[in-house]
C-alpha cells in the first residue's frame, strides 16, 4: 500500500504522462450531469484571505524570526510544516486566464484542495475556498460551486492536468499587534515544472483579525531588521510563469468601479487602493526586465498614484500627501531611463533599421543602446531593493487602510468627506477640463513647448477621468469622452517621443562616432513622420473639443 508521499508524487507523474495526449484532445467530452457536492465532505468557505508576501534573500530568511517586532509580540515559537502541492489547470489554462488557481496540498497525511480567486483592486484580498480530499488527485465536483458558470463546462468536459508542484518548508507563528493579529509564515523551498525549477524564499503575512493596516505595520517594522520587498505575486502565478517559461505578466490597471452614491471618503479609499494594487502588481515584471511593458506599467502606476494624491489636495492637508508624492516621484525617476531605452531600442531603432537596410551604423547603435539599457535596469533593481522603496509602499498601504487622510483634514472639511463623491467629481473634472481647453487655444499655432504643456494637462485630465468617471456608470458620453481623451493623449505623446529620442541620440553620440549616420537616419525618419502626424493630431484635438462632457446635466444617462 503506497504511503501519502508516494500518492502525491504518483499523481503528479500520472498527470505529466498524459499531458501531451490531453493537449491533442480538442473535441469536447460527452456531456455528463454535474455531481452533487455533499456538505459532509468538509468544505470550508473562507470567502477571502488578506495576505502580503515579503521577498527575502534565502541566506537571511531564518534571521527574521529573531526580529524584535516578532520576538516581542509572537504568542509562542510556532509550528513547522512540510507542505507539498500540485497545481492544476485545463490544457488551455482556462482557470489561470480567469484569475483562478486550483491546487491540492499535502501536509503530513492530510490533503486539502483549494480554489483561490483574484479580488478586484484590493492588493491584499483574495477569495479562498478549501475542502478535504483523500489524495493529491483533484475532486472537480467539490470545486464547481466556486467556479464561474462560464468555466464549469471546461472543467466538466476536459480533465485537469498537473502544471507544476511546490515543495515548501514553513515556520508559522502568530503575532498580536494593537491593530490586529497576523499569521506570519517563513517559507523556503522550490517550485518545479518539468526540468525547470525556481527557489522560494519569502515571508507571508496573513491577517487573522483586526484592521488590514496590521499587515503593513508588521512589514514596515521588519524592514528595520533587513532587506525585504513587497509582493502580491503568488506562488501560483510564479509557477505558471515557470511552466510556460514566460516573464511575469505586466497588466494594465483594472477599470475602477465606484458606486454613484459613494461618499468622497469611500471614493478616495477605492482610488488609492487601486493605485497601490497596480503598483504592487507591476513590480515583478519591472524587475524581471524581459518584458518592457513591466517598467512601463510601473511608471504608469506611480503617475496614477501621484495624480490621485493631487486629487485630494483640495480636501486633505498637504504634509502627508507631499511626503507620499515625493517618494513616488523618487521611485519613478529611477525608472525613466529604462523606459526610454526600451522604447528607443525595441521600437524606434528597430523600425528605422528595417526601413533603411543600406545605411551603416545600426549594429553599433544597437550595441551602445543595449549597454545603456542594461545599466538603466541595474539602477531600477537597486532602487527597488532600497529600503526606502519598501518603506514607501508599506507606509502607503497602512495609510490607506487606516484612512489616514482623515486626521489631516481641517475641521471645516470633515463634512465634505461624507458628502457624495459625485459633487466633488463634477467640480474637479470641470476645472481640469477647462485647463486643457485653455492650454489648447489657437491650437494650430502652438509650438513644441506649448504642445508639451498641453500634453501634461491632458495627461492629468486622463487620470482624473479614469478615477472619477466610473461614478457616472455606463453613460455613452463617458465612454466617448474617455476614448477621445485617450486618442488626444496618444497623438501628443508622439511629439514627446521625438524629443526623448533626440536626447538619447545626443547621449550616444558622445560615446561612439560610428553611429552618426544611423543616428541621422533616425532623426530624419522621425522628422518626416511628424509631418504625417500633424493632421491626426489636429483631428484628435477637434474630436476632443466637440465631445460632450459626461458630468454635464445634459449628458445622457
Amino acid at each position: 500500500m503506497p504511503n501519502s508521499e508516494e500518492l502525491f508524487h504518483n499523481e503528479f507523474s500520472r498527470n505529466e504522462s498524459v499531458r501531451a495526449e490531453e493537449l491533442r484532445a480538442d473535441e469536447p467530452h460527452a456531456d455528463a450531469p454535474a455531481p452533487e457536492v455533499s456538505p459532509s465532505r468538509d468544505v470550508v468557505l473562507r470567502d477571502t484571505e488578506l495576505e502580503l508576501k515579503l521577498l527575502v534573500d534565502a541566506d537571511r530568511l531564518a534571521t527574521f524570526g529573531d526580529a524584535p517586532i516578532i520576538a516581542a509580540n509572537a504568542r509562542n515559537k510556532g509550528t513547522r510544516k512540510h507542505l507539498k502541492a500540485v497545481y492544476y489547470d485545463t490544457p488551455k489554462r482556462a482557470l489561470r486566464r480567469n484569475g483562478l488557481s486550483f491546487r491540492v496540498r499535502q501536509s503530513g497525511a492530510r490533503f486539502t484542495q483549494t480554489v483561490k480567486a483574484e479580488f478586484g483592486n484590493d492588493p491584499l484580498r483574495r477569495g479562498e475556498w478549501e475542502a478535504s480530499v483523500p489524495s493529491a488527485a483533484p475532486d472537480v465536483a467539490l470545486a464547481l460551486p466556486f467556479i464561474p458558470d462560464q468555466l464549469r463546462t471546461d472543467l466538466e468536459r476536459r480533465p485537469l492536468e498537473a502544471v507544476f508542484t511546490t515543495d515548501i518548508h514553513r515556520h508559522q507563528r502568530i503575532v498580536d499587534l494593537p491593530s490586529g493579529t497576523v499569521e506570519i509564515a517563513f517559507d523556503h523551498g522550490v517550485l518545479k515544472s518539468g526540468d525547470r525549477s525556481m527557489p522560494v524564499s519569502e515571508i507571508e503575512l496573513e491577517l487573522k483579525s483586526g484592521n488590514p493596516s496590521a499587515i503593513y505595520e508588521l512589514a514596515l517594522r521588519l524592514t528595520e531588521h533587513g532587506p525585504i520587498k513587497p509582493s502580491i505575486h503568488s506562488k501560483a502565478a510564479r509557477g505558471f510563469d515557470l511552466a510556460a517559461d514566460t516573464p511575469p505578466a505586466a497588466r494594465r490597471p483594472r477599470k475602477l468601479r465606484l458606486d454613484p452614491s459613494a461618499s468622497l471618503d469611500e471614493a478616495f479609499a477605492a482610488i488609492l487602493r487601486a493605485c497601490l494594487h497596480h503598483l504592487l502588481q507591476s513590480l515583478p515584471a519591472a524587475e524581471d526586465g524581459r518584458d518592457p511593458e513591466g517598467i512601463h506599467q510601473l511608471r504608469v502606476a506611480l503617475r496614477r498614484l501621484r495624480s490621485a494624491l493631487d486629487l485630494m489636495r483640495s480636501v486633505v492637508s498637504l504634509s502627508k500627501l507631499d511626503t507620499l508624492r515625493s517618494e513616488a516621484k523618487w521611485l519613478a525617476q529611477s525608472l525613466s531611463a529604462a523606459r526610454e531605452w526600451d522604447v528607443f531600442q525595441r521600437e524606434t531603432l528597430r523600425i528605422v533599421a528595417e526601413g533603411c537596410p543600406s545605411i551603416p551604423g545600426f549594429d553599433a547603435l544597437e550595441g551602445v543602446s543595449e549597454k545603456r539599457r542594461t545599466a538603466s535596469y541595474d539602477a531600477v533593481r537597486l532602487a527597488m531593493a532600497d529600503r526606502r522603496a519598501s518603506c514607501f509602499m508599506f507606509g502607503l498601504g497602512g495609510w490607506i487602510e487606516t484612512r489616514g487622510w482623515r486626521s489631516d483634514v481641517a475641521p471645516e472639511h470633515l463634512a465634505q468627506l461624507a458628502e457624495p463623491a459625485m459633487n466633488f467629481a463634477r467640480r474637479i473634472l470641470s476645472a481640469q477640463h477647462a485647463k486643457v481647453l485653455k492650454r489648447g487655444r489657437r491650437f494650430k499655432s502652438l509650438g513644441v513647448e506649448e504642445l508639451h504643456r498641453l500634453r501634461l494637462s491632458v495627461k492629468r485630465l486622463r487620470y482624473v477621468a479614469d478615477f472619477l468617471l466610473p461614478l457616472y456608470g455606463q453613460r455613452k458620453s463617458a465612454r466617448r469622452f474617455s476614448n477621445r481623451l485617450a486618442d488626444l493623449q496618444h497623438e501628443l505623446g508622439i511629439y514627446n517621443d521625438m524629443a526623448t529620442t533626440a536626447a538619447l541620440l545626443a547621449d550616444i553620440g558622445t560615446e561612439s562616432s560610428g553611429t552618426s549616420t544611423a543616428a541621422a537616419a533616425i532623426a530624419g525618419w522621425q522628422a518626416h513622420a511628424m509631418v504625417g502626424a500633424e493632421p491626426r493630431l489636429r483631428k484628435a484635438w477637434s474630436d476632443f473639443v466637440k465631445a460632450k462632457v459626461p458630468w454635464s446635466i445634459e449628458a445622457e444617462t
